[in-house]
């Protein structure tokens, strides 16, 4: 079992997004459980919206580290679509995860938010020999603007990687979100289709290293 956490304590990052999607592109080819951690139930909601294939559940207390364990058994991958502004529902899916990312919008408030979960991943990398992995994830990029490049400079400062490529800020997925589908689902051979299999694509290769 492999376990991701999609993470940001500020709100807007398109971390649900992020989550949904990331899970319904490894779901197409192994068993994977997207387990929704947040009392909003955002990601519950869109399972409900639809008819989709990928199962969710709703682990939304602090003992998520040790539940996802055994409701994530038969699963390949898990994917955690973490809290928001919760500390200990956050500390629990970082103890709990073998890779994080951290979507992050390229503007300062939304990098200045991300430096505690960095402190809490970075501390608990000390004492796990390096676990979990964490990467940034640009998201709600606009296109044809400066403010991506700028953002990636100062991202780099945290000390933690950043996945190749963004996710642009595109109607495509909150009108799918909406109906309970994905990109995946209603555009295949779109843009936005690509990038999710690109985050796909080095998702997979973090755990193959």
């Amino acid at each position: 079992m492999n376990i991701i956490s999609v993470l940001n304590p500020k709100g807007g990052s398109g971390k649900t997004t992020l989550a949904v999607h990331l899970a319904d592109a490894l779901q197409r080819t192994d068993r994977t459980l997207l387990v929704d951690s947040d009392i909003q139930g955002s990601a519950r909601d869109w399972r409900a919206a639809g008819d989709s294939p990928l199962p969710v559940i709703g682990l939304d207390r602090p003992s998520l580290d040790k539940d996802v364990l055994s409701v994530g058994a038969d699963y390949q991958w898990v994917v955690i679509d973490g809290a928001s502004k919760l500390e200990k529902m956050v500390a629990a899916a970082v103890k709990a995860s073998d890779l994080i990312l951290i979507p992050i919008q390229p503007s300062p408030l939304d990098i200045w938010a991300c430096a505690s979960l960095v402190e809490v991943i970075q501390t608990r990398q000390k004492v796990t020999d390096g676990t979990p992995v964490a990467a940034f994830v640009l998201t709600r990029v606009k296109k044809n603007t400066m403010l991506a490049r700028d953002a990636l400079r100062a991202i780099q400062e945290f000390g933690l990687p950043v996945f190749h490529g963004s996710i642009h800020d595109r109607t495509a997925f909150a009108r799918t979100l909406a109906s309970g589908q994905t990109v995946l689902d209603s555009e295949p051979d779109g843009e936005a289709a690509w990038e999710i299999r690109h985050l796909e694509k080095q998702v997979r290769e973090a755990f193959s290293e």
